[in-house]
């Protein structure tokens, strides 16, 4: 994670939307990430990204793990909540971190996001471990439609 002071900004590989920002000095014990999308799959992308990179280092995962998750929720923004529920959960439950993500959102109510994730098992021998998220929080939680874009702030228990 960042240093004190310093608030870095990463963008995903291969592509020029879709970046997290780490906010420092939001909550003490938590994580407030700002994420930026082109679109709604991008934005949800980006936060399954931005939390993987909170749990380990992406790179010291094995790409050995395919799973297809889906998510439902009555309303967008209880969707984003839910979907890093979902990859929170799997982490808690089958110590699976999921570093590739194609998603797809749709509906207008109830919205539902369909992703193929990939990623593997933390392997305590190669898994270079970060936080250990707890839960996604409501604390400063928003979804806003931005400049033909969507941003989200999420604050992350850890």
């Amino acid at each position: 994670m960042a240093s004190p002071g310093s608030a870095p900004t990463q963008s995903r590989p291969g592509t020029e939307v879709g970046r997290y920002t780490f906010l420092e000095d939001v909550a003490l014990a938590d994580c407030a990430i700002e994420l930026e999308g082109r679109d709604l799959d991008d934005l949800f992308e980006t936060a399954a990204a931005a939390l993987a990179a909170l749990m380990v280092e992406p790179t010291t995962v094995s790409q050995t793990v395919e799973r297809t998750l889906t998510v439902t929720a009555p309303e967008l923004d209880l969707l984003l909540y839910d979907w890093l529920s979902e990859l929170i959960y799997r982490k808690d439950r089958d110590r699976e971190v999921f570093t590739r993500v194609q998603a797809r959102v749709t509906g207008e109510g109830p919205f539902q996001v369909q992703a193929e994730a990939r990623g593997g098992a933390i392997d305590p021998a190669r898994t270079l471990l970060g936080a250990d998220p707890k839960a996604v929080t409501f604390h400063q939680f928003a979804v806003t439609r931005v400049n033909g874009g969507w941003r989200a702030r999420v604050v992350i228990d850890v």
